[in-house]
């Protein structure tokens, strides 16, 4: 019911682009920022072959931060997610809630029940189609490059998604978000912002590195017959190693990051980072044996979507090593 509602008062919310950047009352940060959405949509259908419908042509105001707050939740000593099915978008490994307090009482739950968690605010979301999206002012607090990015993202999920499937369906959204915006920003002839956000992409696959074998050393661990204690001194050691690797790592490069392995880190994190990056490189092989053909890596992306679950994980098990 929360989640009716709040989707309710989102969609009750839209007003047309045109409208709003029209409206004599809107800024004109907020006008250029939409004509400037409003061109990467139009891209989005023509280059990236992504849904022509009116989902990203209308925009609503929430007066807050974020539109929802996901938990992830992990037992303590295991790194598969706990699951939550819903109607419409199936079996997912998360949990939504309109309200912070709402999802922060959750998650306490969820801990007195001996799972690690975290609550992340979401500044958007699709529903597959099922409804038009709006962009919302929650997206408007990022950069422009953040804000094309994450409609590409979306977009994505109306084109291929699995229901069940978190990991494919976030890591296949977040690859097309990433070639979007390479042909995006060549497309506008941003060569440097370009170079930059490919250094960026260079070194959070480094990190994602570290992530893989941080994950190793902790199911080796979990494993274990050992008492709770020590392995839970042991997990603390691995993952506060993870975090200050991954700090080194980006103040080593040029690129400018935020460290989202900074501690805290637990189970939940991972399991929430995995989902969105684990599968990525194989996502990459297929646009590169594509030759950067979306056509091509759509039509191959859909093959392995058609496999039953365990051989579609072996196949992008086998495309990312």
């Amino acid at each position: 019911m929360q989640a009716i509602r709040g989707h309710a008062d989102l969609m009750s919310r839209r007003r047309p682009v045109a409208e709003v950047i029209n409206d004599s009352a809107s800024s004109q940060e907020l006008r250029m920022r939409l004509k400037s959405v409003n061109e990467a949509r139009d891209f989005a259908v023509s280059e990236l072959l992504l849904p022509d419908n009116r989902s990203y042509r209308s925009y609503s105001d929430l007066e807050r931060d974020y539109v929802v707050w996901n938990v992830f939740a992990a037992p303590e000593f295991e790194l598969e997610p706990k699951i939550w099915c819903y109607p419409v978008a199936g079996c997912v490994a998360y949990r939504g809630y309109f309200n912070a307090d709402a999802a922060k009482k959750f998650s306490d739950r969820l801990i007195v029940d001996g799972y690690d968690t975290v609550v992340g605010g979401v500044s958007a979301y699709s529903t597959l189609g099922r409804f038009s999206d709006p962009i919302l002012n929650t997206m408007m607090r990022w950069s422009d490059l953040e804000l094309v990015s994450t409609m590409f993202h979306e977009l994505a999920h109306q084109k291929l998604y699995i229901k069940g499937d978190t990991a494919f369906n976030e890591s296949f959204a977040t690859a097309v978000a990433e070639f979007g915006m390479q042909r995006w920003l060549s497309h506008k002839g941003e060569s440097e912002r370009l170079t930059a956000r490919d250094d960026q992409s260079a070194v959070q696959q480094k990190m994602m590195v570290l992530v893989k074998s941080a994950r190793k050393e902790l199911t080796t661990l979990y494993a274990q017959d050992t008492k709770i204690k020590l392995k839970r001194a042991r997990k603390a050691e691995i993952l506060n190693s993870l975090s200050n690797d991954a700090a080194q790592l980006i103040s080593e490069s040029e690129a400018t990051l935020r460290n989202w392995l900074a501690a805290p880190l637990n189970n939940a994190r991972l399991v929430s980072i995995n989902l969105y990056e684990g599968r990525s490189n194989a996502f990459r092989a297929i646009m590169t044996s594509c030759d950067m053909d979306f056509a091509c890596f759509y039509a191959r992306a859909n093959e392995i979507a058609e496999l039953r679950d365990k051989a579609r994980a072996a196949a992008l098990s086998a495309l990312s090593d």
